[in-house]
């Protein structure tokens, strides 16, 4: 089994890389979540850390990892601009868990923000790009290198939007090794995980809401929707922390 030394992965060609990559995700495609954990935390390199939003099914993926290694550094980005449930939640699930929780914000506070640029979120395309590049890229960006990332652990799922839908297990990103686990479970898992584990739902589960972002551009579902329409007014699903930084 050939092993990534990101000390280096920056000499590493582009086919090398592919080729590892290749590897990985084809051995974790034979092994169960439990499996695809352990072996995370016993071949990859150290500097691990999980990011989580703290949204509707969070709560399986914290679960699952910090019961295989309860003090991992959990990254959340905090916009300023979560739903009051959110922050709540946060707090009920951060003493539950017992959470390493590392929160990244922009430099420049909401008010501020809004002082100078005004309602960004309200400006098209071009305004939720510049939002989401000062709240929420240029703040992971900063929680990788100041905690010196080398492997980097993600809930995100297939099922979650057409985007989602194409990632594999293992990729790269600012020269740091992603892992998505749980990348092929779907809603029924999670919910069935949930349940069997008697784990706390995020306090809007069950108030018509897909997915839990900002509040300004989150919407509840409505018949006729996209789950992608619930966000960003359909004009876009990802934010951009999921994107080649």
């Amino acid at each position: 089994m050939s092993k990534i030394n990101l000390t280096n992965l920056n000499n590493l060609d582009f086919s090398t890389k592919k080729s590892i990559l290749h590897e990985y995700n084809m051995l974790f495609k034979e092994y169960d979540i439990s499996k695809r954990i352990n072996w995370i935390f016993n071949n990859l390199p150290n500097n691990i850390v999980i990011t989580s939003s703290f949204g509707l099914q969070s709560i399986a993926f914290l679960h699952l990892i910090v019961t295989h290694q309860p003090n991992i550094p959990v990254i959340l980005i905090d916009t300023g601009y979560l739903f009051s449930e959110t922050y709540c939640y946060i707090d009920l699930i951060t003493d539950s868990l017992k959470l390493n929780l590392n929160i990244f914000r922009s430099y420049l506070s909401p008010a501020w923000q809004e002082s100078r640029y005004g309602k960004l979120w309200k400006k098209g395309v071009v305004g939720l790009k510049q939002y989401n590049e000062m709240n929420k890229i240029e703040p992971m960006k900063r929680a990788l290198k100041e905690l010196s990332v080398m492997t980097w652990i993600s809930g995100l799922r297939h099922d979650q939007s057409n985007f989602r839908s194409n990632l594999e297990y293992f990729s790269i990103q600012h020269n740091v090794l992603k892992v998505l686990p749980m990348i092929d479970w779907n809603t029924k898992l999670v919910n069935k995980y949930i349940k069997n584990n008697n784990l706390l739902n995020h306090p809007l589960w069950n108030k018509g809401y897909l997915s839990i972002g900002d509040i300004h551009t989150t919407h509840k579902y409505q018949v006729g929707m996209l789950p992608e329409d619930t966000r960003f007014f359909g004009l876009k699903r990802e934010c951009g922390l999921h994107d080649k930084l």
